[in-house]
């Protein structure tokens, strides 16, 4: 692991590392498709004010199964600190923080001073740099009414970080939810190429969220903390019970919350978690947020209530059977089957419709973001989901070797995968569906309440899919050629660049080597309902 402190050192180690990737040998069973790039080269960063704990930690394990390089940035923003607030006194544990990236398998540091970083250790109000100011809508509520500048300090210090790193993918946490909206919201009206990655909060036994200020909190001040979510689960419990409206939901955190006599509540919010404006009611998603102050220590916390049908997202690798025991589960359940690979391909038979060679991705891109999928239930169980793109039926050809051969690479493409998923998640706002793929729990519903990865041996996989072609009558393909096949097409989809293919932490695996399709609809099932009946 690399430890850098200048711009010039950091540049010159991606520039280094960008030309390693590239030279990855690959092993003639595992021989590379050049054309469509299969080496994984993304870069991951994690940017943090250092004094990193669990909460960190948790990005950075989620970065590393993601991207080939990991970056931590650790840089102690003075811009967004308040000339009241404890830039001082902020804890700086260098050395401590380099041996948990190191464990962590980080790759590298980029830890700055200020002056590197071309930003005076001054407030943003006194500062005269460059500024990156977000809607004003965005940072004048919830913390931004007591921390005036704050969110001006973030984005422009964030913004150099990507300028800077270039990363494919950046990791915040949802508990700083109002921090990540506006970082949200920063990359898509400055249309930067990173992909943002929200990750859950992680929090202490007894419920309280990590965060660098609980340092500041004695072993009593911590345990009386925790009442923050405690309040935030009763609202939830609330919620779950019907109770959609805010007044009610807020008074339900301030009971318990009042329980505590040393913590001054700042404020308890709901608030539309996207957009941050005010909800009197929740009608889709909202976020209940809530700051308070045990003695001089600043702390927050908030919660997601989403007033929706549950999704069920089953990812594995190809030839495990998920589109059938999906359709089965779907129908089971009385929910909707969202067949997400069958957009896919769609969009590979467009491709080779107009002659577009596969490598040319400006083309493709342009393609998929003019067409028009549009996918109809059927009551039949052997295909559920009729497929049109651009008003043709395509429900029977995308399932032809050549659609199959290519549309691994078609799905690896950045552009296509962007304009699917922002349709897929569009579809998914009011739940009650049923999704598989390959990244659809850790990706295109990173929120889903049940998860699963459904996976089988490669020779049981390579056995089904011959199976699978002789019934659509195509010529006898060699078992052992389909064993190569699966094996090096799960090796293209767990490496890609662009969401590979991962179990989610929070799915269960099931294995379904000797199951035949009744008895994994079963399991998901009976695992669905012992979930609802949690809630």
């Amino acid at each position: 692991m690399r430890l850098l402190t200048t711009v010039a050192a950091l540049r010159c180690y991606l520039t280094k590392r960008c030309s390693e990737n590239k030279l990855i040998a690959v092993t003639e069973d595992l021989r590379l498709d050049e054309i469509t790039g299969w080496y994984q080269t993304a870069v991951g960063l994690v940017p943090t004010m250092g004094n990193l704990h669990q909460g960190h930690l948790s990005l950075i394990q989620r970065a590393r199964q993601e991207n080939s390089t990991v970056i931590v940035s650790i840089f102690v923003n003075p811009l967004q600190f308040a000339p009241n607030e404890d830039y001082q006194r902020y804890p700086r544990t260098l050395e401590q923080d380099q041996k948990l990236c190191e464990q962590a398998g980080v790759d590298a540091i980029f830890a700055p001073t200020p002056e590197e970083m071309a930003v005076p250790q001054k407030s943003i109000q006194e500062s005269k740099v460059t500024q990156v100011i977000p809607p004003s809508a965005m940072m004048t509520g919830l913390c931004g009414r007591s921390r005036l500048g704050h969110f001006q300090g973030v984005a422009t210090i964030v913004t150099k970080l990507f300028n800077l790193v270039q990363p494919d993918r950046a990791y915040f946490g949802q508990k700083d939810g109002q921090q990540l909206a506006i970082i949200k919201r920063l990359v898509a009206d400055l249309n930067l190429p990173v992909e943002i990655v929200a990750c859950p909060t992680v929090r202490e036994a007894s419920g309280l969220a990590f965060s660098s200020r609980n340092q500041y909190l004695t072993a009593t001040a911590k345990e009386q903390a925790a009442a923050l979510y405690r309040g935030l689960q009763r609202a939830e419990a609330a919620f779950i019970a019907g109770d959609r409206n805010s007044n009610k939901l807020i008074a339900v955190v301030q009971q318990e919350v009042a329980m505590v006599s040393t913590i001054l509540v700042e404020y308890i919010e709901l608030v539309e978690p996207t957009t941050l404006m005010s909800l009197e009611k929740v009608e889709e998603e909202g976020m209940l947020a809530i700051a308070a102050r045990l003695g001089s220590t600043r702390l927050i916390d908030n919660i997601i209530l989403r007033d929706r049908q549950p999704i069920i997202a089953i990812d594995g690798p190809a030839g495990a059977g998920k589109s059938t025991v999906a359709r089965q589960v779907a129908a089971n359940l009385g929910l909707v089957y969202l067949d997400t690979g069958a957009m896919y391909r769609a969009v590979t038979w467009l491709v080779l419709q107009k002659g577009i060679a596969i490598d040319d991705e400006c083309a493709i891109a342009e393609l998929t973001n003019l067409c028009k999928i549009e996918l109809t239930p059927t009551q039949d169980l052997q295909s559920s989901v009729q497929v049109w793109i651009n008003g043709t039926d395509v429900t029977q050809v995308i399932r032809t070797i050549e659609v199959t051969s290519q549309v691994s690479a078609i799905a690896a493409q950045s552009a296509v995968r962007q304009a699917l998923v922002k349709q897929q998640q569009s579809w998914g706002k009011k739940g009650g569906l049923v999704a598989e793929g390959r990244d659809i729990g850790t990706h295109v519903f990173p929120n889903a309440e049940v998860k699963i990865f459904l996976t089988a041996s490669v020779s049981e996989r390579a056995r089904r899919r011959q199976e699978d072609f002789n019934k659509q009558g195509q010529s006898a393909i060699n078992l052992e050629q389909l064993e190569r096949d699966i094996a090096e097409r799960d090796w293209k989809d767990s490496t890609r660049k662009v969401s590979p293919l991962q179990k989610a932490a929070d799915a269960i695996e099931v294995q379904t080597d000797g199951l035949d399709v009744s008895e994994v609809t079963a399991q998901i099932v009976n695992y669905y309902q012992q979930r609802l009946s949690q809630r």
